[in-house]
C-alpha cells in the first residue's frame, strides 16, 4: 500500500523549502525559495503549493516557520509571526495565505520544532522520550520534545536568547536587537560576523573569536539539561556544521560546566551521542514540516 502523501513548508530565515512527501523514503518534489520580503515569498510558496495541486494530493499541510509564532489556536493573530528581529515580518500571517490556497488542515510550529520531531521519527532521536533540536545559522533555535510532543504554552521555546553567565573578561555588548548578548546575540551568524569583522565561514578554527562562541551555546546547553532533562541534543544550523571543531569544544565545555551535578556523569560518560548533528542532515527542516503535517491529521481526528 503507497504511503500518502504530505505537503511542507520550511520557512526559515534565509530559504524556504516546499517539499510534497511521505517521508525521507519517499519525496515527491522539493523546491528552496529565498526569504525576502513577506508579500513575494509568501506568493511564491503559494504558487509553488498549487503548481503541485498539493490540495488534492496530499493529506495535510505542515509548516515550520522561524519565529516567534503565535501557536495558540484561539488568538486573533495565531498564524502570524509576532515581534520579530526579522525585518519586514513583524505581523506577517503565515498561515491564513496557505489554507486559502490548500484547503488543507494545517499545523503550524517553528522550524526547529518541526525538526526535532523529525529527528524523533526518522532520525538520531527515535525510541527518545525527550530530546532537543538546535540550529545555529543566521540566528539560534532550540526545538524542544518532551514525551514525544513539542513544548509549547505561553508561545513556543525561546532558549536561542536565554541569557547567561558572560566568559570572564568579555565585555562585548552582543548583537541581538532585543537583548544584546543572549545566546543568539553572542554566538550566531551574524553576531560572529559583527564582532569579528568577517562572516564565520571565513574564519580558521583557531580564530580567538570562537571561543566566545562555544562558550555561549555550552552555556545554553547547560541550562537545557537541566530544565528539560533531554536525552540527547542535536546540534545542526550552518554554523556548526561548516566548523566541525565546535561540537567537540562545546561537548567539553557542557561536561565541564555542569561540574559533576545530577546526572552530569550520564552525560560525560555518553558525551559523543548525548551532543550529537542530527541524522537527517539538511533534510531536518523540510522533514519537520512533513511530520508537523502528519500531526495536523491526528489533531483533526481528535
Amino acid at each position: 500500500m503507497t504511503e500518502p502523501l504530505y505537503a511542507g513548508v520550511e520557512l526559515g530565515g534565509t530559504k524556504c523549502v516546499c517539499i510534497l512527501a511521505a517521508g525521507p523514503d519517499r519525496v515527491v518534489a522539493t523546491e528552496r525559495i529565498a526569504t525576502g520580503a513577506p508579500g513575494a515569498t509568501l506568493g511564491r510558496i503559494v504558487e509553488v503549493l498549487r503548481e503541485w495541486d498539493v490540495g488534492t494530493r496530499a493529506r495535510a499541510l505542515g509548516v515550520g516557520s522561524f519565529g516567534p509564532l503565535e501557536l495558540d489556536p484561539d488568538a486573533p493573530d495565531y498564524g502570524h509571526v509576532v515581534r520579530t528581529p526579522k525585518p519586514g515580518w513583524s505581523g506577517v500571517d503565515i498561515v491564513g495565505p496557505l489554507v486559502a490556497a490548500t484547503g488543507l488542515p494545517v499545523m503550524l510550529d517553528t522550524d526547529v520544532a518541526g525538526a526535532a520531531l523529525a529527528e524523533g521519527r526518522w532520525g538520531a532521536a527515535r525510541g527518545l522520550a525527550s530530546h532537543a533540536y538546535v540550529t545555529v545559522g543566521t540566528g539560534i533555535g532550540v526545538g524542544i520534545v518532551v514525551n514525544g510532543q513539542a513544548v509549547r504554552g505561553l508561545g513556543h521555546p525561546e532558549a536561542g536568547h536565554l541569557r547567561i553567565a558572560r566568559m570572564a573578561g568579555d565585555d562585548w555588548p552582543g548583537h541581538c536587537p532585543y537583548h544584546g548578548d543572549c545566546v543568539e546575540g553572542l554566538a550566531a551568524g551574524p553576531a560572529i560576523a559583527a564582532r569579528s569583522g568577517r562572516a564565520a565561514e571565513l574564519l580558521s578554527p583557531d580564530d580567538p573569536a570562537w571561543d566566545g562562541v562555544v562558550h555561549a551555546l555550552a552555556m545554553m546547553l547547560h541550562n537545557l539539561v537541566l530544565t528539560t532533562a533531554p536525552q540527547r541534543i542535536l546540534l545542526g544550523g550552518g554554523v556548526p556544521v561548516g566548523q566541525p571543531h565546535l561540537i567537540p569544544r562545546i561537548r567539553a565545555a557542557l561536561v565541564a560546566s555542569l561540574g559533576g551535578y545530577a546526572h552530569a556523569e550520564r552525560v560525560a560518560g555518553d558525551i559523543e551521542r548525548f551532543v550529537s548533528g542530527p541524522e537527517l542532515g539538511a533534510m531536518a527542516g523540510p522533514m519537520g514540516a512533513i511530520a508537523l503535517a502528519r500531526l495536523a491529521i491526528a489533531d483533526v481526528a481528535a
